[in-house]
Parts: C-alpha cells; structure tokens; sequence
C-alpha cells in the first residue's frame, strides 16, 4: 500500500476542521502539523497546535492554508515561507477530469466542479456549492456553501461569493468583491462592490 503523503494546515478555526475532514476523506494524504498566529491556542480536534513562528516545520511539508477571510489567506500565504499543498477535494465531492485546480485549493464535501472550469491558487468551493463549466475562478476566492455559478461566469481575485447566492452564466465578477447570501446576480460587478439582493444591486463600491 503506497505511503500517505503528510500535509500541515495553517489556521486552527471552524474552517480548519472542514479541511480536516478533507484529508480524512482520502487515502493520499495525513495531517503533519497544525499551524495558527494565536499563541494561546494549545490544541486543535486533540491535537498539538504549533507556533506560525516555527519556520523549520513551516518548511517541512506542504500547507494547506485554512482561512476563510480571503484578505487574511493572501497576507498570510505571501508571509510565510513554505511548501504550498496541491489541491485538496473531498472524496464526496464532484470534480470534472477537465477542470484545472490550483494549488493550495480545497473543494468541500458535495460541491461539483463541472468541465473546463478553472480554479487558480488558493481558491475555496465550500460545501455543496457548484462552479459550472468553463468558470475561472482567480487567486483567493471563496465560493461559500450552496452557492452556485453557472457557465463562464469570471470571478477576479479575492472576491467573496456568500452562501446561497446565484450568478448566472457569463457574468464578470471583479476583484475583491463580496456577494450578499442568497443574492442574485444578472449583471456584471464592479472591482470592490459589495452586491446584495434580488436580482443583485450595488450597496457599496
């Protein structure tokens, strides 16, 4: 039986435990070490948290970085010298043999990546959301539970889609964006907006 490849994560939060899940889910993988900024945290699900100041064992396997903020993932990420992880996706997850998925990615239980769809780096499809074909998803977006893009919708970097929203096909999304939960979006948005509602209106760009 081939050796389980071992994968440290950076972050001890409720996100950090979704990933947890991930690898448990797979016979590839086993967690090394968990990382995290708070030097009061000790444990993490029982297990030893380790100090972010540790560059040796930073240095030592890939990382997984498990922040959901996507600000504080890609702050953290270019701070810290290490190994970062291929992608990770849940054995209950759906994922197309043509879509492309960037390293340091996760893809949550129930979520399905349909054909040609691209994922860059650092990206997050939480549960059950789904990322139709031929999508691409830039450096450090979060797609949160239940939401779904349908065909070649474009999503720039760092944008926050929120749980349950929907965006129909072809629509742009810019960078560091944040969709409201259970919005609708007809119409290409802005870099910066924040979009809320049905059908999606700007509150603030």
């Amino acid at each position: 039986m081939e050796k389980k490849r071992k994968i440290s994560i950076y972050g001890a939060s409720g996100h950090g435990k979704v990933v947890m899940d991930i690898l448990t889910s797979t016979v590839v993988y086993e967690l090394a070490y968990v990382f995290d900024d708070d030097e009061t945290l000790q444990s993490f699900k029982k297990l030893k948290v380790e100090s972010a100041t540790e560059v040796e064992k930073l240095q030592e396997f890939p990382i997984v970085f498990t922040i959901g903020d996507n600000k504080i993932r890609k702050k953290i990420v270019e701070n810290t010298k290490h190994i970062t992880a291929p992608p990770m996706i849940h054995i209950a997850a759906v994922t197309s043999a043509s879509a492309i998925l960037g390293e340091g990615s996760v893809v949550m239980a129930g979520a399905v990546i349909n054909a040609d769809a691209h994922l860059k780096k650092h990206v997050i499809i939480n549960t059950g959301a789904v990322v139709e074909h031929d999508c691409l998803l830039e450096d450090y977006v979060h797609i949160s539970p239940n939401a779904a893009l349908a065909g070649n919708v474009h999503v720039g970097e760092g944008s926050h889609i929120g749980i349950g929203a929907q965006v129909i096909q072809g629509i742009k999304i810019g960078k560091w964006c944040s969709i409201g939960a259970g919005a609708v979006i007809i119409k290409d948005v802005p870099n910066g907006a924040t979009v809320v509602g049905n059908p999606g209106r700007i509150l603030k760009s």
